[in-house]
C-alpha cells in the first residue's frame, strides 16, 4: 500500500510550527507531522506530512497561502521495507578504534576494534553521520594523547554510541540524555544491548535539566551532538557543569557556523583545542580554563 507525503518550506519558526499544528486538523487526517529546520544555514523550516490517502492538492495550497509557506509538494511514497533496506546499504563504521556496526554485520568485528551494536533500525546516531563520526574520532585522539575522563556526560544522547563509546574504554561514570524520550527509550535498549545495563543511566532532559545529571555534575567531559542554536544556548551551563581543565566535544555544526559556536564558549570560558571537518560538518574540541 503506497503513502502520501507533503512537504513545505518557510523561512519562520513560529509560523512553521504553527502550520504544523493546523496539518494536524487537515482533512484526510494525516499520520504524522513534523517540523525541522533545515541543516544547510539557511534559517528555513520544514513542514511535512504524511497520508494514507491522497490529500487535497486544493486545501494543501489554501493551508500553504495561509502560513506563507511554499506550494506543499505532494509525492506517493511507495510500502518498503526500510529497515531491509537500510540494512542492505548500511555498512560499518570506522573511527578511529571504534567499530560501529548492525547485527547483520556481527561477523566482521575487527579482532582488537571497540565495537559498539546499533541496529540500523536506530537512525539518527549510528555512527554514520559525520557529526557522530567525528564525535567518536575527537574520543578517540583525547584517549590517546593521555586524556582519562572518570565522569562523563552524553548530552542529546540520541541512541547513547557516545556515552557507550567512553564507558568502552574508561569506564568510570557515564550518563546519557535526550530531549525526545523515543530515543531515551532507544537509548535505554542500545546501552542493554552493548553489556552497560545499570552502568549508563539513560534520562530524558533539555540540556542538564534533570536532577541526575546536576547531582554528577562537574564532569570530566561533556559530549553534546545537537544543533547550532542549541549548543550556543547552552554554553553558559556547560562553563559551569564542566570541571575546571575538563572538555567538551561538541558537533551538529555546519562549517560556516563554526565560528559562532567556539565563540560562545570561549566567553564561557573554554579554549579551542582541535576544530575538524568531516563533510558539511565541524566537531570542535574544547578545554575549560583551569
Amino acid at each position: 500500500m503506497s503513502t502520501y507525503s507533503a512537504l513545505t518550506t518557510l523561512d519562520d519558526k513560529a509560523r512553521a510550527e504553527a502550520l504544523a499544528d493546523a496539518m494536524e486538523a487537515f482533512e484526510p487526517e494525516p499520520t504524522g507531522v513534523g517540523c525541522f529546520e533545515i541543516e544547510d544555514g539557511s534559517g528555513r523550516y520544514e513542514v511535512g506530512a504524511y497520508f494514507e490517502q491522497a490529500p487535497d492538492e486544493v486545501a494543501l495550497a489554501l493551508m500553504a497561502a495561509a502560513f506563507s509557506a511554499d506550494p506543499f509538494i505532494v509525492s506517493e511514497v511507495p510500502e518498503t521495507d526500510w529497515v531491509a533496506h537500510v540494512k542492505r546499504n548500511l555498512q560499518p563504521v570506522v573511527a578511529g578504534r571504534f567499530f560501529v556496526y548492525g547485527s547483520h554485520d556481527a561477523d566482521r568485528v575487527p579482532a582488537g576494534s571497540v565495537a559498539l551494536l546499533i541496529e540500523a533500525a536506530m537512525a539518527f546516531g549510528t555512527g554514520h553521520h559525520a557529526t557522530t563520526k567525528g564525535c567518536l574520532v575527537a574520543l578517540d585522539r583525547l584517549d590517546r594523547d593521555g586524556v582519562r575522563a572518570r565522569n562523563v556526560a552524553d548530552i542529546g544522547c540520541g541512541t547513547a554510541v557516545l556515552a557507550m563509546a567512553a564507558a568502552a574504554i574508561w569506564g568510570g561514570e557515564v550518563i546519557a540524555s535526550d530531549i525526545d524520550p523515543v530515543a531515551v527509550d532507544v537509548a535505554r535498549a542500545n546501552v542493554e544491548a552493548n553489556g552497560f545495563a545499570g552502568r549508563i543511566p539513560c534520562v530524558e532532559a533539555a540540556g542538564f535539566g534533570h536532577p541526575d545529571l546536576a547531582a554528577r555534575a562537574p564532569y570530566d567531559l561533556v559530549f553534546a551532538n545537537i544543533l547550532k542554536g542549541p549548543l550556543i544556548d547552552l554554553a553558559p551551563e556547560m562553563g559551569r557543569a564542566v570541571a575546571p581543565g575538563g572538555y567538551a566535544i561538541l558537533s551538529g555544526i555546519l562549517n560556516t557556523q563554526a565560528d559562532q559556536v567556539l565563540a560562545a564558549y570561549e566567553a564561557a570560558g573554554f579554549a579551542g583545542v582541535t576544530h575538524d571537518e568531516l563533510a558539511e560538518w565541524t566537531t570542535l574540541v574544547l578545554r575549560r580554563a583551569q
